[in-house]
């Protein structure tokens, strides 16, 4: 999918298409100015202490730069903890160099480079899918960018890919006009979200007569209008070496990998071009509106958004900014939180500092609680702002938020792939890979004067543009439970299956033998309560990754009180016997570590991490809560009306609904996977039945944790023991016998329709097979061969890329520990739906009666041993599977065995899947969106 989303909280964010969905951080409250003078000894000594225990060597350390003949900039970091790579190509082009007519050209481009080469007329997702790389791109303001991450024998086959459509790529108009139809499904997507809709017309204010008040992706009005020639032309103004950084980090040798990129891009030659659309940094015209922008649409939630005007990323105010940022809006003690959301005016509270190569801005976006007025919130917001600019910040405040930030860049780079995103960020914003260095160095400098400082200088009344996103009345109403036996007449042939002959064809050449990952395993210990605890050590980084499992999931609810399990896990940190949330919030936030608690069907999943020397309070915070938590009531009044504001927001967004319905069609009443949290059954839960749940679901013999990282085994045995090991244990464990559920006896149709709405999200599927059935491997093949991926699999080869009829399309057999789901979950335009749902049934059918071939299945393979083998030197998702496998109760060996596991499944085997699993004539089939879908749904 291109508009791949990552948010960070510090400077530079990579903003990606989705940029308008705020990062979700919330922030801290004391005076300060006054205690300057007299700490100034104890700052220094805190800013030196915050070197040793958070800087203990550089981002950029071991980077070396190289410049070819031809301007290509290179960037190279050799990282030794995994034999995988990741291979980055960074443009210095977005939409920034874009106006109004052409807006969203960039993104286009982006798009059309996957549609082949003079030299490999194919689409490229199926070439990166063969190499089992994690491929994707996406476009932001000021740069376009191109990664793949794999195992590092693949290394020159994705240097040759990207030096081919660097300077060879082919723009058919054909492709073109398929691919603008994808465009406005994933154009349409976005406006789908209100807090999309406001942002876009905020930043136009804002930025009146600059690119970056234009939305990233485009319009849909530019985008039809666009032709070959325009692209062409952009193509061949942008795609230069010379306007290009490559970015390789990862398991190689610089000198060796120097030699293969200067032969394979060495040849590339530059073009002439034109600097297209630039202003320089300080000269952008903002603007500020005086009263507010009102948008009345249809929705669910009142939102706020205020923008400030920033100045660019090279500026020396950008670090007090972010530290600013940070006192204002992260966590339960900034000032922010506790004006908004504490005293019930907001549900939520999220922002960020954008500092962009020409200029930059601050948003803040609110989520007004149920019944609350704008009006007020925004009078509130701005007194608080207003306080804090008058009474200034605490010294501790200030090294809060340092510590903070810098923390969250530490523990956001342990993986290959975010250290080259933010080289080449870096490089391509600033011009300068080293700038994140030089920022964090200038952050530990920031004083409680400076942050007083900055706002008075950018966040005055006078700056400000605000808008108001009102709701109007929605109703979701529906067509539902009819056969959709029309859908079968579709005018559709599936063309020929996509023929991996010609994919190896014109794959680069690769030595296909992986290479052997390391089989180091986790340390397993049980305790005499029943706790489990998997242990893995890695030095690497100087970091701990947490992961727990706590039997206590949804599927517990009662029936009229759906929504408790999650409750109990929402609420866990907002108090225990011997500390209050803030206490606890403010010890989590001085050390920059994180601890969350997040509830599904089968459990609650934990998920924490820290600097190594931090681990002691982090585990020390965790045994606290699940042990000792005592659920304040005032909290809790507070959540539950933050769960109903929440819920109303999901319930204007078709994928939710589309997915409550399907999963509700699926599982009859009574079953523990239908139920679903109401406003009804939120509002029937009392104090005593959380205390209730936790005290019969919170148990020690139900409870998996699993660490990786910079530690001691002993030590943290003992640490885990010292902290958990008086957990008692009351009784037998609660268990559920999951009743078994038949399949659909016909193709049913259900239609929920969402005024307002501009996209369709459609999910078809029926019960599937769980984590223990025999055929889960031979499924996985199955599975990536059908729509594992969005551009290499039948699904997407045919639905989306040759018919341009979805955004995005995958499949997916989702098996847990006690049920499974087969899932086909796809975008569309309305008009498209009902086409790209005939689409699906016909290539279901078409590998259900004839099977797939012993090429896709050793492709598919391939792609699934390198994809996991890529997974595992990600810390986090290295501990999420240790933890899984256990909860699942497979062998520790199962962390390796895996692959194994897949390379034996066999033809046969794949295709005995697909005659048992795949079921075209008895599926459900949901789809959400806008009301034209009433009038095209099946009678």
């Amino acid at each position: 999918m291109y508009g791949f989303s990552r948010f960070y909280k510090y400077p530079l964010p990579l903003l990606f298409l989705s940029l308008w969905l705020v990062a979700v951080f919330l922030l801290s409250n004391k005076p300060a100015h006054s205690q300057h003078a007299a700490i100034s000894n104890k700052e220094k000594y805190q800013s030196t202490l915050l070197v040793k225990r958070i800087m203990p060597s550089t981002l950029t350390q071991n980077v070396r730069k190289t410049v070819l003949e031809n301007g290509l900039t290179v960037l190279t970091k050799e990282v030794h903890t995994a034999p995988v790579v990741t291979v980055q190509v960074w443009y210095k082009v977005g939409s920034r160099n874009e106006e109004p007519g052409v807006n969203g050209i960039a993104h286009q481009l982006e798009h059309m480079m996957f549609k082949g080469t003079l030299n490999r007329p194919i689409q490229f997702g199926r070439l990166f899918s063969a190499l089992g790389s994690d491929s994707n791109a996406f476009t932001s303001y000021d740069q376009t960018a191109y990664y793949g991450t794999v195992e590092r024998n693949k290394l020159k086959a994705l240097l040759v890919l990207e030096a081919d459509r660097m300077q060879n790529s082919q723009i058919e108009p054909e492709q073109l006009a398929n691919e603008k139809r994808v465009v406005i499904s994933e154009l349409q997507g976005y406006e789908n979200s209100p807090e999309y809709r406001l942002n876009r017309a905020v930043m136009k204010a804002v930025f009146p007569n600059h690119a970056y008040g234009l939305p990233v992706g485009g319009t849909k009005a530019d985008v039809e209008k666009f032709e070959v020639e325009q692209v062409e032309k952009y193509y061949r103004n942008f795609y230069s070496p010379d306007n290009a950084v490559l970015v390789i980090v990862g398991d190689f040798q610089t000198a060796n990998t120097l030699e293969t990129i200067k032969e394979v891009f060495g040849k590339v030659s530059r073009r002439q071009r034109a600097e297209g659309r630039r202003q320089e940094a300080g000269v952008i015209s903002s603007s500020s509106l005086s009263s507010p922008i009102i948008l009345r649409e249809a929705g669910a939630g009142r939102l706020l958004q205020v923008v400030y005007p920033l100045p660019d990323a090279n500026q020396p105010d950008v670090p007090a900014l972010d530290v600013m940022d940070y006192i204002l809006t992260e966590g339960r003690n900034s000032r922010l939180y506790q004006a908004l959301v504490e005293s019930g005016l907001a549900s939520e509270v999220t922002a960020s500092v954008n500092s962009l190569r020409e200029s930059g801005w601050y948003e803040v976006l609110v989520t007004a609680g149920s019944k609350q007025d704008l009006k007020k919130i925004d009078s509130v917001f701005s007194s608080a702002i207003a306080n804090v600019a008058e009474k200034g910040v605490t010294f501790e405040e200030v090294e809060r938020a340092k510590t903070q930030l810098t923390a969250d860049v530490i523990l956001s780079n342990r993986d290959i792939t975010s250290q080259a995103m933010r080289l080449g960020t870096d490089e391509t914003t600033v011009g300068d890979y080293r700038y994140t260095d030089r920022y964090l160095a200038a952050v530990r400098l920031v004083k409680p004067t400076d942050i007083v400082a900055v706002i008075n200088k950018y966040l005055t009344k006078e700056a400000r543009t605000v808008g108001f996103f009102e709701p109007t009345q929605k109703l979701v109403t529906g067509v539902g439970d009819k056969p959709d036996s029309a859908q079968t007449t579709e005018n559709f042939s599936p063309g020929a299956p996509v023929l991996p002959s010609e994919v190896m064809k014109y794959l680069p050449p690769v030595d296909l033998a992986t290479d052997a990952i390391a089989q180091v395993l986790p340390q397993e210990f049980k305790f005499t309560n029943g706790l489990r605890l998997l242990l893995l050590p890695d030095h690497s980084t100087p970091t701990v990754t947490l992961s727990g499992h706590i039997q206590a999931g949804a599927e517990f609810d009662p029936d009229d009180k759906a929504g408790l399990a999650a409750f109990v896990a929402d609420n866990l940190l907002n108090g225990t016997k011997s500390k209050d949330d803030l206490t606890i919030a403010k010890l989590l936030a001085e050390r920059g570590a994180s601890l969350d608690f997040h509830s599904y069907r089968e459990g609650v999943h934990i998920e924490g991490d820290s600097l190594a020397q931090d681990l002691p309070i982090l585990i020390e915070i965790l045994a606290d809560v699940v042990k000792n938590s005592t659920f304040p009531a005032k909290e809790l009044e507070l959540h539950r009306q933050q769960t109903i504001t929440d819920l109303q927001q999901e319930l204007d967004e078709p994928s939710e609904v589309a997915r409550r319905v399907f999963v509700q069609s699926i599982y009859p009443k009574k079953h523990p996977l239908h139920t679903f949290p109401t406003e009804e059954s939120l509002q029937q839960i009392q104090r005593q039945d959380v205390i209730d749940f936790k005290a019969k679901h919170y148990r020690p013999d139900t409870t998996v944790l699993a660490l990786v990282g910079d530690f001691d085994l002993d030590k943290v045995r003992s640490l885990i023991k010292n902290e958990f090991g008086n957990w008692e244990v009351r009784g037998q464990a609660p268990t559920l016998k999951y009743p078994p559920v038949l399949m659909p006896q016909k193709i049913i149709s259900v239609n929920p329709v969402l005024p307002g709405k501009a996209q369709a999200v459609t999910y078809m599927g029926y019960t599937g097979i769980n984590r223990y059935d025999p055929r889960f491997h031979a499924a996985l093949v199955l599975n990536q061969i059908l729509g594992g991926d969005t551009l290499s699999s039948r699904l997407g080869a045919e639905v989306r890329d040759r018919q341009g009829l979805s955004y995005g399309i995958y499949s997916s057999f989702q098996a847990g520990k006690n049920a499974g789901t087969f899932l086909i979950e796809m975008q569309t335009s309305p008009e498209d739906s009902r086409k790209a749902i005939a689409s699906t049934r016909q290539i279901l059918q078409q590998i259900h009666q004839q099977g797939v071939t012993a090429l896709e299945v050793e492709t598919a393979k391939r792609t699934l041993i390198s994809n996991y083998n890529v997974l595992l030197a990600n810390p986090e998702e290295l501990t999420d599977r240790i933890l899984m496998n256990e909860v699942y109760g497979l062998d520790k060996g199962e962390l390796h065995a895996f692959t194994d596991k897949i390379h034996k499944v066999s033809l046969t085997q794949v295709n005995q899947a697909a005659r048992e699993l795949l079921h075209p004539d008895q599926i459900v089939v949901v789809t959400a969106g806008p009301s034209v879908l009433a009038e095209k749904s099946v009678r």
